[in-house]
């Protein structure tokens, strides 16, 4: 019986899905850096670049460990088929791109990570693609905002940097509606906290930079979805225009699936841990944690995610003036603008991630200037919350 036809756990597929052993019988995937293949004769090369033959025939197009990357992504998704991307963002606007043509259109939640946005609001439009952003917790927003031509649906839920959370069986409804597909950014929850295809969505995007290799290494990306959304829009899409991953940020990858579930399940404990130690501190305006009773899409949080996030969001008083005080004053936590890492990480929305946004489209997503983004890591608890305790009294 093969792998993929035996109902593992996530855990135990986040070790073995995927694994292709070479005529060395490696414990280890192997790391194939090579740019192209050689053929056995003219009839085996001509076989194979015409495809009624299997094989590699070029890093670009495909290449062994990055294979083995896309089979255990797409077995810990319980998806057909993935694809490898260079970055986070190439997998979304790759995702984003292959469904759509000049005069179709786009609906989005306004509440995207700064690049996202960015591809939507910006590019797309160059291209002859019309785009409309919503409020993503909105539903009525939604079904008012899709038209004859709408082409695709797009989230990430939860939300950067605001930790809002977005019902994705509902808003697959509502594009499916219309005959739109659905793509779903499922960075924050990461596969194990929530299954979008299983909700719904057609196609999963993810920085794989962020949980997957969770340790500050490398960037990647991946698409998710059935094996006919990817040949039909992306393959030749990947094929022609070169965001390949590369094997060895493939093997990295690989290597940090292998611990994700060990990884975020003691963050999102310390996320918890952190939220419910800040919640109410008087030098604090708000925190919001999907974990928490007080979120505001508490019922959503519960119906489709398994457990909280390994992040959380908190307002200090004071602005961006407070903020940095806050920032300053730390000596654990680092400041960064990525998450999911071994180490904590925190980033002030405004001036990083989200500084294209003017200050109305910030205040109308909820991003005041004291906002800050935590991202747990892996030290103790303790450690933590004393050096973000500590940090508070300069604000």
């Amino acid at each position: 019986m093969s792998f993929a036809a035996r109902d593992y756990h996530p855990e135990t597929r986040l070790i073995h899905a995927g694994t292709l052993r070479s005529q060395f019988g490696e414990t280890s995937e192997a790391l194939f850096l090579t740019q192209g293949y050689v053929y056995d004769s003219a009839e085996d090369c001509e076989a194979l670049f015409s495809g009624k033959k299997p094989g590699y025939v070029y890093s670009r197009y495909s290449n062994p460990t990055v294979a083995m990357f896309e089979q255990r992504m797409a077995a810990l998704e319980g998806a057909e088929a993935a694809r490898g991307t260079a970055s986070g963002m190439a997998a979304v606007t790759t995702a984003l791109m292959g469904l759509v043509r000049a005069g179709d259109h786009v609906v989005a939640a306004k509440a995207l990570f700064g690049g996202c946005r960015w591809v939507v609001e910006d590019w797309l439009p160059r291209f002859g693609v019309q785009s409309t952003l919503v409020n993503g917790t909105d539903l009525d927003a939604w079904r008012k905002a899709m038209r004859k031509n709408t082409k695709v649906c797009f989230l990430e839920t939860p939300t950067n940097p605001t930790l809002e959370v977005i019902d994705i069986a509902a808003v697959a409804e509502i594009a499916h509606s219309v005959g739109a597909k659905l793509i779903v950014d499922n960075v924050f929850a990461t596969p194990l906290y929530q299954s979008p295809l299983k909700l719904g969505a057609d196609c999963v995007v993810y920085s794989a930079t962020k949980h997957i290799d969770g340790q500050g290494r490398c960037l990647g990306g991946v698409i998710v979805g059935s094996e006919k959304l990817i040949q039909d829009n992306y393959q030749s899409v990947l094929r022609q225009s070169g965001p390949a991953l590369s094997p060895f940020n493939a093997w990295v990858l690989l290597k940090g699936l292998e611990t994700l579930s060990v990884r975020v399940r003691q963050q999102t404990e310390t996320a918890a841990a952190i939220a419910d130690k800040l919640a109410g501190h008087p030098k604090l305006l708000r925190l919001v944690y999907p974990g928490r009773a007080d979120h505001p899409q508490a019922d959503v949080t519960r119906k489709q995610m398994k457990a909280g996030s390994t992040l959380c969001a908190f307002e200090v008083k004071g602005g961006k003036e407070g903020a940095f005080r806050f920032l300053n004053a730390l000596k654990l936590v680092s400041i960064t603008n990525n998450l999911g890492d071994a180490r904590s990480l925190i980033t002030h929305p405004t001036t990083t991630t989200h500084q294209r946004l003017t200050p109305e489209q910030r205040a109308e997503l909820g991003i005041g200037d004291g906002l800050l983004r935590f991202s747990a890591g892996l030290e103790h608890v303790d450690d933590v919350i004393d050096d973000l305790t500590r940090a508070l009294e300069a604000v």
